[in-house]
């Protein structure tokens, strides 16, 4: 079937191989980050609503299930905005525990949620999530995460205060600085201090790797990098590394290699680039297939008009064209 709310599997260096699941169908997100790599948002809203039903979610989750398609290692809840911005996460989460009773879920989200007893009470059914927090100074949170009306920043520090004391599963924190906007002394300062009140499994400080939202992000240095990952090591309990990829994703990559794409491998690449820009090598790692092959079938998609290039960050970036 051609699916609408899969993507992927995309290869995580925290999750190792990770097939995606979009909760909302449109860039429909509380914040509207100018780093985001799926473009600007759309709907700037903290309502929850079904933005796109369990039942479509879990009939296309049943249908990889059954097609014998890659399986990951992880089902990640995100999409093209905050996911817990779905009403019906909790029976999206219940119903692809039934369907993939050995796979643990992860969910990422922007943590402006957490303070609501509900969604915490709904994430507390997950293996692993994913909370974004790029800055505790209210002046940078305004100009780099630019919030929907409602959302304080000190309840998202206290949600996850909470959601920390209750949750069994683990918590992999992400920031992801830009320059000269939360790459601050202040910032590290603050964030070195709120850390280990919030004893994260993992912390990631990242910065930008995929064309953003907005020209005002741009990337740290390394030597930025470096110096708030020392300043924050205190703060982590594991450290990254890449999972081996699956026998089923081996076996997709051995049949691209025999020059044998499908129309359900030529969707497995479209469903990954339609939910972020990515470049050859990033989706061929992720689904371990042949160098020269994947080329080809990138070729053929552009031959096609079904993606368009764009040069960024110096490297050549995908996507599914409009």
């Amino acid at each position: 079937m051609q699916f609408k709310t899969l993507y992927g599997p995309v290869r995580s260096g925290r999750l190792g191989l990770s097939l995606g699941v979009d909760l909302l169908g449109k860039r429909i997100c509380s914040l509207d980050c100018i780093y985001c790599e799926v473009g600007p948002t759309r709907v700037h809203t903290l309502e929850r609503r079904a933005y796109m039903p369990a039942r479509t979610i879990l009939e296309e989750l049943r249908s990889w299930n059954s097609q014998g398609l890659p399986r990951p290692e992880f089902i990640t809840l995100g999409g093209l905005g905050e996911p817990c911005l779905n009403v019906e996460m909790e029976e999206i989460i219940a119903g692809s525990r039934t369907i993939f009773p050995e796979i643990p879920i992860a969910v990422l989200t922007n943590s402006t949620l957490l303070h609501d007893p509900a969604v915490r009470r709904e994430l507390g059914a997950t293996q692993v999530v994913l909370p974004s927090l790029d800055t505790l100074v209210p002046s940078e949170f305004v100009k780099i995460n630019k919030p929907c009306s409602g959302v304080i920043l000190d309840n998202i520090t206290s949600g996850l205060l909470e959601f920390r004391e209750r949750y069994a599963g683990r918590i992999f924190l992400e920031i992801l600085l830009t320059r000269g906007i939360n790459d601050s002394e202040e910032n590290l300062a603050r964030l070195r201090e709120f850390i280990p009140r919030l004893k994260p499994d993992r912390v990631d400080v990242v910065t930008m790797t995929r064309p953003g939202a907005s020209p005002l992000a741009e990337a740290v240095d390394e030597q930025t990098l470096t110096a708030w990952r020392t300043a924050l090591r205190g703060a982590t309990k594991e450290e990254g590394s890449q999972q081996p990829a699956s026998s089923q994703s081996q076996g997709l990559a051995q049949g691209i290699a025999q020059g044998l794409a499908t129309d359900a491998q030529r969707d497995l690449v479209l469903n990954s680039l339609r939910r972020r820009p990515q470049t050859i090598d990033q989706v061929r790692e992720a689904l371990s297939l042949d160098s020269a092959q994947t080329r080809a079938l990138f070729a053929d998609l552009a031959a096609q008009g079904a993606i368009q290039h764009a040069r960024e960050l110096g490297e050549d970036f995908f996507q599914v064209a409009p």
